[in-house]
């Protein structure tokens, strides 16, 4: 290949990954057209998009867009298909995982689509990670659940005592009004 077509390469890979911070590497092997079709359909669906890549070429390029990865990485083992879209690792991983696991199309991706990892903000991480993290709002509602926590816990502090003040309060004003009500049953 010359370098004027591998400057081309590398310059199409830039502009395909410019932004991209969250992406999963895939390995396909064996897949044929119709399972290639389906896959790219069902998560096109979803607004995530397959690429598949020459090895040293993207290695460069991630290398200068700063995500640098061991050379001994598995990423750059065999062949490479790089998926990425969604709004974060979370949806991503979880798209791709349920397309994969999908019962009707089991028998066109079975071993034909391997995952080789994920990458979340340019840091490789194990795919099974990438799924346990929590998507953006996920996120969000577990630090608006822990920043409302110590409120909550503050203001029943607050309002337990006045709660009990008020109840001996109407105690002794029940008692009060039994009190006339006995003297003059008394009487």
């Amino acid at each position: 290949m010359s370098k004027a077509i591998k400057q081309m390469e590398m310059d199409d890979l830039r502009h395909a990954f410019d932004g991209v911070r969250d992406l999963v590497v895939l390995s396909v092997k064996g897949l044929n057209s119709l399972g290639e079709y389906t896959l790219r359909a069902s998560l096109r669906k979803k607004k995530i998009r397959l690429k598949m890549v020459k090895n040293s070429l993207t290695q460069r390029v991630f290398a200068e867009m700063g995500m640098n990865f061991p050379d001994d990485s598995p990423f750059w083992k065999q062949n490479t298909v790089v998926a990425w879209g969604a709004n974060s690792i979370a949806e991503l991983s979880r798209a791709i995982d349920t397309e994969l696991r999908d019962v009707k199309k089991a028998n066109l991706y079975r071993d034909k689509v391997t995952i080789k990892g994920a990458v979340a903000e340019g840091e490789p991480l194990d795919f099974k990670d990438a799924l346990t993290r929590p998507t953006r709002e996920e996120a969000i509602s577990q630090v608006l659940g822990l920043i409302l926590s110590p409120g909550a816990q503050v203001v029943g502090c607050l309002v337990g005592p006045g709660g009990q003040v008020v109840g001996q309060i109407a105690s002794i004003a029940e008692k009060k009004e039994e009190e006339p009500a006995a003297a003059a049953t008394a009487s």
